[in-house]
């Protein structure tokens, strides 16, 4: 039997930042429809290896595979990339002047092409995904923090992307509404999305993720399933930072 093509390979991916080695040769697959979430302390490289995998950061070398199209190298249409790979980062990055609605279609109408009444449809979908479909007029600074997150995740899913890359998408939240966008997250995990996470919610993490990657300077120290990475860790540097993080 031959192996399922994975939803994301990432091979021998390195990135420098002057003379920084921010990655030195990260090797990572994502099979489809599999939550994997990387641990590890800051300025590890996690979300640069997240950003390289869109593009937003120009990896030095390696290769990055979506579905086993090419992600990096000469003649790839990025544009075309992104709308399979979506993004949610840290800051909700949503248009102030623009309803919930409004922000979620516009890549629809600009990048996809589609009709107002079509894009409207989709992205109210989307909004009721996410559990906002009532807040569709809403303006953002009319909208939490956690329900703009909630939209941002939503623009995202509008482009039915076939990977979906977390960027410390609770860090900016006040405690009591990181449940919300974690629930959305859990509920986006049952429906079959692939997902990429970087963040610290360390209890979401065991509960909910497929395996779990720990990172330190630059590479993968370890992965397992949750079970073996929080029960059991097997390197120094993972048995130190769970330490420290499960001390909060």
């Amino acid at each position: 039997m031959t192996k399922p093509t994975p939803s994301l390979d990432v091979r021998a991916l390195r990135k420098n930042f002057g003379t920084f080695e921010a990655l030195k040769g990260i090797d990572l697959t994502v099979s489809h429809s599999e939550l994997v979430f990387v641990l590890g302390p800051s300025g590890s490289g996690k979300s640069t290896m997240l950003r390289c995998c869109n593009r937003l950061e120009e990896p030095d070398s390696g290769d990055i595979l979506l579905e086993g199209d090419a992600v990096t190298g000469r003649g790839v249409n990025i544009n075309a990339i992104r709308q399979r790979i979506g993004m949610v980062f840290q800051s909700f990055n949503l248009y102030p002047h623009l309803s919930a609605l409004n922000n979620v279609t516009l890549a629809l109408r600009k990048v996809q092409g589609m009709s107002r009444p079509d894009a409207e449809a989709r992205g109210m979908e989307a909004l009721a995904q996410v559990g906002l479909a009532d807040k569709a007029t809403n303006a953002p600074a009319e909208l939490s923090g956690g329900q703009q997150q909630r939209v941002a995740i939503a623009r995202a899913l509008a482009l039915e992307p076939k990977v979906m890359l977390f960027d410390e998408p609770t860090s900016a939240l006040d405690p009591e509404l990181v449940g919300d966008v974690l629930e959305v997250m859990r509920d986006m995990r049952t429906a079959g999305m692939t997902m990429l996470v970087v963040s610290h919610e360390m209890k979401f993490a065991r509960d909910a993720a497929d395996r779990v990657i720990f990172m330190d300077d630059g590479q993968i120290v370890e992965q397992g399933p949750p079970e073996q990475i929080f029960g059991a860790p097997q390197h120094d540097r993972t048995k130190a930072f769970l330490s420290r993080v499960s001390d909060h």
